[in-house]
Protein backbone atom coordinates (compact mmCIF):
# COMPACT_ATOMS: atom_id res chain seq x y z
CA UNK A 1 0.00 0.00 0.00
CA UNK A 2 2.49 2.17 0.89
CA UNK A 3 5.08 1.74 -1.80
CA UNK A 4 2.30 2.58 -4.80
CA UNK A 5 1.82 5.96 -2.39
CA UNK A 6 5.59 6.78 -3.16
CA UNK A 7 5.27 6.05 -6.87
CA UNK A 8 1.97 8.58 -6.94
CA UNK A 9 3.94 10.65 -5.26
CA UNK A 10 7.13 10.82 -6.95
CA UNK A 11 5.01 10.99 -10.58
CA UNK A 12 3.12 14.00 -8.94
CA UNK A 13 6.37 15.60 -7.87
CA UNK A 14 7.75 14.52 -11.59
CA UNK A 15 4.90 16.10 -13.08
CA UNK A 16 5.04 19.45 -11.39
CA UNK A 17 8.73 20.21 -12.21
CA UNK A 18 8.21 19.13 -15.64
CA UNK A 19 5.86 21.86 -16.55
CA UNK A 20 2.56 19.09 -16.68
CA UNK A 21 0.86 20.65 -14.04
CA UNK A 22 -1.10 22.89 -16.04
CA UNK A 23 -2.61 19.85 -18.36
CA UNK A 24 -6.00 19.89 -16.79
CA UNK A 25 -6.00 23.71 -17.23
CA UNK A 26 -7.81 23.49 -21.01
CA UNK A 27 -10.66 22.29 -19.65
CA UNK A 28 -11.36 25.02 -17.38
CA UNK A 29 -10.13 27.56 -19.60
CA UNK A 30 -12.84 26.06 -22.02
CA UNK A 31 -15.62 26.60 -19.29
CA UNK A 32 -15.07 29.96 -18.39
CA UNK A 33 -14.89 30.96 -22.03
CA UNK A 34 -18.36 29.27 -22.74
CA UNK A 35 -19.99 30.85 -19.91
CA UNK A 36 -18.52 34.45 -21.25
CA UNK A 37 -19.79 33.66 -24.81
CA UNK A 38 -22.81 32.66 -22.81
CA UNK A 39 -23.64 36.03 -21.15
CA UNK A 40 -22.48 37.91 -23.98
CA UNK A 41 -24.97 36.17 -26.12
CA UNK A 42 -27.75 37.16 -23.33
CA UNK A 43 -26.48 40.70 -23.52
CA UNK A 44 -26.78 40.66 -27.08
CA UNK A 45 -30.25 38.93 -27.50
CA UNK A 46 -31.45 41.70 -24.95
CA UNK A 47 -29.93 44.83 -27.01
CA UNK A 48 -31.62 43.36 -30.05
CA UNK A 49 -35.03 42.37 -28.81
CA UNK A 50 -35.11 46.19 -27.10
CA UNK A 51 -37.29 48.42 -28.30
CA UNK A 52 -35.48 51.02 -30.15
CA UNK A 53 -33.33 48.01 -31.46
CA UNK A 54 -36.13 46.32 -33.06
CA UNK A 55 -37.57 49.01 -34.81
CA UNK A 56 -34.40 50.19 -36.18
CA UNK A 57 -34.09 46.52 -37.74
CA UNK A 58 -37.67 46.26 -38.48
CA UNK A 59 -37.12 49.24 -40.72
CA UNK A 60 -33.90 48.33 -41.76
CA UNK A 61 -35.73 45.53 -43.21
CA UNK A 62 -38.99 46.92 -44.85
CA UNK A 63 -36.68 48.98 -47.03
CA UNK A 64 -34.78 46.33 -47.94
CA UNK A 65 -37.90 44.45 -49.46
CA UNK A 66 -38.89 47.81 -50.90
CA UNK A 67 -35.76 48.35 -52.64
CA UNK A 68 -36.93 47.61 -56.43
CA UNK A 69 -34.50 45.57 -58.27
Amino acid sequence: MWVGTSARTREFTRRIRSGDAQAGMSTAEYAVGTIAAAGFAAVLYKVVTSGPVAEAMRGLIERALDAGL
